[in-house]
């Protein structure tokens, strides 16, 4: 009889399979590409697989798509169109940006490792019966929290009547003020 596999080994084993399936789908678009001898570009290759942008340029996936392209590309230097040949600077712009882009996406990978080694730790260190406990936490602080809100409201609804009362008086204290000037005013222009 096997060991009962705790939330994090079947979250894991979820994700594994995730990603396999996907990396299939981006393969199998790539091979589509190449058949129907359609341009293969990393965000068309993503579209037709239906994965997010990050997956194409992970690593197996990039150095798979490059080799179609250059394989595409190969063909195309037989083919008439691609005998316009590029002005020597945009040659090496492009070279340039092409290690830009290499460096960077070794950045990614490295954070993007970096970011998983620490989910999985976390994961790891909470146990069913912790995630349980936690959760069960997270909803009484959700309550309590809510029902302060509601007497926030409560309270910003009286003192608004309250600012609303006292604006009030203190305009009828204003009026009553001018008025008893002028009676003042007028009392001694007449004597």
């Amino acid at each position: 009889m096997s060991q009962p596999r705790i939330p994090a080994e079947v979250l894991r084993d979820a994700r594994q399979k995730d990603s396999r399936d996907k990396r299939a789908r981006v393969l199998s678009a790539v091979d589509r590409f190449l058949a129907d001898n359609e341009p293969i570009t990393f965000t068309g290759v993503a579209r037709a697989a239906n994965v997010s942008h990050w997956l194409v340029y992970a690593a197996g996936m990039r150095e798979y798509i490059d080799a179609a392209r250059r394989r595409q590309s190969r063909a195309a230097t037989n083919d008439a169109r691609a005998a316009v040949i590029a002005p020597a600077g945009w040659k090496v712009e492009q070279q340039l940006l092409q290690q830009d882009n290499r460096r960077l996406r070794e950045e990614v990978d490295r954070l993007k490792a970096a970011v998983r080694r620490n989910l999985g730790q976390q994961l790891d260190q909470f146990g069913a019966a912790n995630l349980g406990t936690r959760v069960d936490e997270l909803t009484v602080l959700n309550q309590r929290l809510q029902s302060d809100l509601e007497r926030a409201r409560a309270l910003i609804t009286d003192l608004t009547g309250q600012l609303n009362e006292a604006h009030d008086d203190l305009a009828a204290a204003r009026t009553s003020i001018r008025r008893l000037i002028r009676v003042e005013n007028t009392a001694s222009a007449t004597s």
